[in-house]
């Protein structure tokens, strides 16, 4: 992973929501097909620091390059059309449509035209969704709407795809499933930044990792050297 190119580099962020400062001068780098593990309690800043980089956060300073491209200053949808799927907490999914309508409204090419990601594949993936495809978005449980978002995301092609919580509140058996396809997601060749409770489960699957307090970067290094690390239980609470 050393010698792949830089895909998104952000230095010293700061942000805040209105007069509170929540982040304070955050370094954040990830390679093209790397996976990134972003740790911390609850309140700690990882969804601020997401938020920062996508765009949605107003009030924010320092620099974000994208494929080498400044960003610092760019819109939501300027990010994403430059290769970055975001699947939220709280999954985002609109209620209102189908399935299928979900799938569609999300479809167009990857940055370099890539198309391999159509709804047949993501059908494949999630056979769950097949047998909803007519279904409202807003009728689906809890898991099926986390797999229409990710799968939602993954019919832009993106070259990189942040997952803010994606098994949250879900059942051990959609938790297992989810993970299944962040691993096929890894194996296709795209980066993922990875935000979950479960410690262990994203350590064992990124190649390096960062743990936030309060808004700064206290711990960082390879998953694999961060997993022996007796000190990280106190940074998680755990």
């Amino acid at each position: 992973m050393t010698q792949t190119k830089v895909m998104l580099q952000a230095q010293g962020l700061h942000a805040w929501y209105g007069s509170s400062h929540v982040l304070h001068g955050v370094d954040l780098e990830i390679r093209q097909g790397e996976t990134v593990g972003l740790l911390g309690r609850n309140g700690m800043g990882k969804s601020t620091l997401i938020r920062s980089l996508l765009g949605h956060v107003a009030q924010r300073e320092g620099s974000i390059r994208l494929f080498d491209q400044d960003i610092s200053r760019a819109k939501p949808h300027e990010v994403a059309r430059l290769g970055v799927a975001y699947v939220p907490e709280g999954r985002g999914v609109f209620g209102n449509l189908t399935v299928r309508e979900n799938l569609i409204m999300a479809e167009r090419p990857g940055r370099d035209g890539r198309a391999d990601w159509t709804m047949e594949r993501v059908l494949q993936t999630f056979p769950r969704l097949s047998e909803r495809i007519d279904q409202l978005g807003a009728l689906l449980s809890g898991g099926e709407q986390q797999m229409l978002s990710i799968g939602r995301a993954l019919m832009t092609h993106p070259e990189l795809v942040i997952l803010d919580e994606a098994t949250e509140g879900l059942a051990p058996l959609i938790v297992h499933e989810i993970w299944r396809v962040i691993d096929e997601i890894k194996c296709a060749g795209m980066a993922v930044l990875i935000v979950d409770r479960d410690w262990h489960r994203v350590l064992s699957r990124s190649n390096r990792a960062l743990v936030l307090q309060k808004g700064q970067v206290v711990l960082q290094g390879d998953a694999e050297t961060m997993l022996e690390d007796t000190t990280l239980p106190e940074y998680l609470g755990v």
